[in-house]
């Protein structure tokens, strides 16, 4: 390894369960339980067990039998192989000890650490013990990840030998991969907090997983003291609590002093080195570091943890081609290498590819090596095997709220020391391994934090205060948060909503505030939508709301910007961004969703094909609520933009900057001064913007913008637009001309 590196140090009871009540006919979640619903086809049989009173003995003499106690197939040779290997997990040694626990407790928290299996072989320890195909209920294992959702319950699938969707299943936000016969469900903690809205008791649940609980994440917090409250009420249900870092003491205690089961992980030591002195540029630190340990260190895998979508993606390029470079000039001394990008928004099938061997070696080569670029998902969701050396640039992407200016933004924030454990940690799985930290020993001990602040402190509340307010949690101040986020934030959420009309004067939900609810979308947004079919425009907003929940679907490759941009000056539309979108989903339909149009065009056809199943599902639940889906009378007229324009600030009111006479924009009430984005469309600077997002970086930005007309804000907000409490500023006198002229209009 180069000198840029040092050397450091190896680191290396609750009564018996009564019988789950019948659950009401009325929820739809729960339509498996009704008489006349379709049953599960798979009989009890002879050797069945008994609903958790099964042993180690029982459950193993079932899963070596000949046939699958859940389809009544013959087992494959495929389930015999990986069988073997689940055995030698560490959390199958404690298979006896965790169903001793859950029989005598209502909740356990359980530490395992990476690598243990307690993903994937916990809920299937339960599967057998509930027999959930005999009670007709389900176990629910949560995730704070989609990606984690979807390939662990594509491995739990394989590992009971069914098919996906089938007896396992998963969901997560705008994809339900189950059935009526799903057994087991993995899903995202945003899901369970929906189903939650709609089955306060969460009744089709008998074992409630809540997986990964140390990331904290926002649904996770809220799930905790839902389940909490649940618990006093369902003394059937049963709730274990996974962790991967040993901060089970909070759990714990949280949990009226639950017992906490340990299972260690398979762990070989790890070297750990840091850099001499800082990194001026982490990326090509990383890159560098990665060709470094190509050509010079034994076979086995690299770890490279970054950021986000486009920098793993110009990481995965500039590493492929350097080297081949390198692959060609030396071809005796340098291997082959199979890059492999990992983020949420990839689709299964590429995700997929991280399990995937490295390149076989060729005559008079090196073996190949298989290189992972991913976020901070594989840091505890997702287990590579194979993984030798891993690289940290100690950076994360972290959503933070600042709620005195009300701006949301997603920055790039040092991780904490916990975090860069966990990193460190993938290298050990197989064998000795070595973890390269790209900044110094110094920063690890004094710069990094303890452990990552829970995302309840350092986030928007209003989409949780709103499904909290359809929970009937009406004290929010007195909920059980195990952190308690900050009253400010608190408050400004529940501004939020009630100048959206989601909730009343008295705090109270609104009809229009439970329709919101049921959407699972940003509170703004899902005002939008639903405003939309009084502006005759639904079917578009529809599509917009769907392109503004997808990632952004314009490619722009370094080499090729003057290319792409004209590609992306076709659908651009005068009047603002939001237009440009709808042109674009309109234009990936019209050619029957190509991908060789999207190649031509520098559009990324993933993220369109994400965008039409996300308006598919949104079409369905508006049909559901009885919102009609419409569009404007004359689709070439004048009124036509105008007309999505005005439903756009009928939800985004809040989000809206008047341009000054020094040429900034100044956002309305908060007075920020920003600028548009250089990526905006807008064929001028209009006086009056709404946009969709503010982006901090060395200057304040607004993106993702559309011209609006001010008239509309006193129109559709006048409780927020009461210029009696609008700050002093030249958009206030502005309005307020325009609201003496309305005044003598009437007049």
């Amino acid at each position: 390894m180069s000198d840029a590196t040092k050397k450091r140090k190896r680191s290396s009871e609750s009564p018996a369960a009564p019988a789950p009540a019948p659950a009401p006919a009325a929820n739809p979640y729960l339509a498996h339980m009704q008489a006349d619903g379709p049953a599960r086809a798979v009989p009890a049989g002879p050797g069945a067990l008994k609903f958790r009173e099964t042993t180690v003995k029982q459950a193993e003499d079932l899963e070596e039998g000949s046939t699958n106690p859940f389809t009544g197939e013959a087992f494959s040779e495929q389930y015999r192989r990986i069988l073997k290997q689940r055995r030698n997990l560490p959390v199958h040694k404690q298979r006896e000890e965790f169903l001793k626990l859950m029989h005598k407790n209502q909740v356990l928290v359980l530490v395992g650490e990476t690598g243990s299996g307690k993903t994937t072989q916990i809920p299937q320890f339960l599967v057998y013990d509930e027999q959930p195909q005999q009670t007709g209920m389900m176990i629910a294992c949560t995730q704070p990840r989609r990606v984690a959702a979807m390939s662990v319950a594509k491995r739990v699938a394989d590992e009971m030998d069914v098919k996906l969707g089938q007896q396992v299943g998963y969901s997560i936000r705008f994809e339900d991969c189950t059935s009526q016969s799903t057994l087991l469900k993995y899903m995202t903690d945003g899901m369970l907090l929906r189903e939650a809205m709609i089955d306060p008791q969460l009744s089709r649940y008998s074992t409630i997983i809540l997986d990964e609980a140390h990331e904290r994440t926002l649904a996770t917090d809220i799930l905790m003291g839902l389940i909490k409250r649940i618990c006093r009420s369902r003394p059937d249900l049963k709730v274990v609590v996974m962790s991967a870092t040993l901060d089970a003491e909070k759990f714990q205690k949280y949990f009226d002093n639950a017992p906490l089961m340990v299972v260690p992980g398979r762990k070989f030591p790890v070297e750990i080195y840091y850099t001499p002195e800082p990194e001026r540029d982490y990326l090509e630190a990383s890159i560098r570091t990665v060709l470094q340990i190509h050509t010079c260190e034994d076979p086995g895998d690299i770890l490279l943890f970054l950021t986000g979508e486009e920098e793993i993606e110009e990481a995965c390029r500039k590493i492929k081609a350097e080297a081949d470079a390198l692959a060609a000039s030396a071809p005796s001394q340098v291997g082959d290498v199979k890059v492999v990008p990992l983020y949420s928004s990839l689709p299964p099938a590429q995700q997929q590819r991280i399990f995937e061997d490295a390149p076989p070696a060729r005559p008079g080569r090196p073996a190949g090596r298989k290189i992972v670029v991913s976020t901070n998902i594989a840091e505890t969701s997702l287990t590579i095997d194979g993984i030798v050396y891993v690289i940290d640039p100690g950076f994360s992407k972290q959503n933070v709220y600042n709620p005195r200016i009300r701006v949301s933004s997603l920055l790039v924030s040092p991780i904490s020391k916990a975090s860069a454990q966990q990193r460190a940690g993938r290298a050990g799985r197989t064998r000795p391994g070595k973890c390269f930290r790209l900044y110094t020993e110094k920063a690890f001990m004094k710069d990094l934090q303890e452990q990552t602040y829970p995302e309840i402190l350092r986030s928007e509340l209003g989409s949780i205060v709103l499904q909290l307010k359809k929970l009937k949690v009406d004290d929010l101040v007195h909920f059980d948060f195990m952190d308690a986020p900050a009253p400010e934030t608190m408050m400004r959420a529940l501004e939020q909503l009630n100048y959206l009309g989601a909730l009343d004067d008295e705090g109270d939900l609104t009809k229009l505030g439970e329709i919101m609810a049921e959407f699972p979308l940003e509170p703004q947004l899902s005002k939008m939508v639903i405003t939309s079919p009084r502006f005759k425009c639904s079917n578009e907003m529809v599509s917009i709301i769907a392109m503004l929940s997808a990632p952004n679907p314009f490619m722009r490759p370094n080499d090729q910007r003057k290319q792409a941009d004209a590609a992306k000056s076709q659908f651009d539309d005068a009047q603002g961004d939001h237009l440009t979108l709808l042109h674009v989903y309109n234009a990936f339909v019209e050619n029957e969703e190509s991908p060789k149009w999207c190649f031509n065009n520098y559009l990324n056809a993933r993220v369109l094909k994400g965008a039409v199943n996300i308006r598919r599902q949104l079409v369905r639940l508006m049909n559901r609520l009885n919102l009609p889906m419409v569009s404007p009378d004359a689709p070439d007229g004048p009124n036509y933009d105008r007309a999505i324009r005005k439903a756009l600030t009928a939800g985004n009111f809040m989000h809206v900057a008047h341009l000054e006479k020094n040429g900034l924009y100044l956002t309305s009430k908060d007075n920020q001064v920003v600028m548009l984005h250089p990526s905006c469309c807008l064929a001028s600077k209009p006086e009056w913007v709404t946009y969709h997002e503010y982006v901090l970086t060395k200057k304040n930005y607004v993106r993702t913008c559309t011209a609006i007309s001010p008239e509309w804000l006193l129109e559709l907000a006048p409780e927020y637009y009461d210029l009696d409490n609008f700050p002093e500023c030249e958009s206030k006198r502005v309005l307020k001309r325009l609201q003496a002229k309305r005044q003598s209009g009437r007049k």
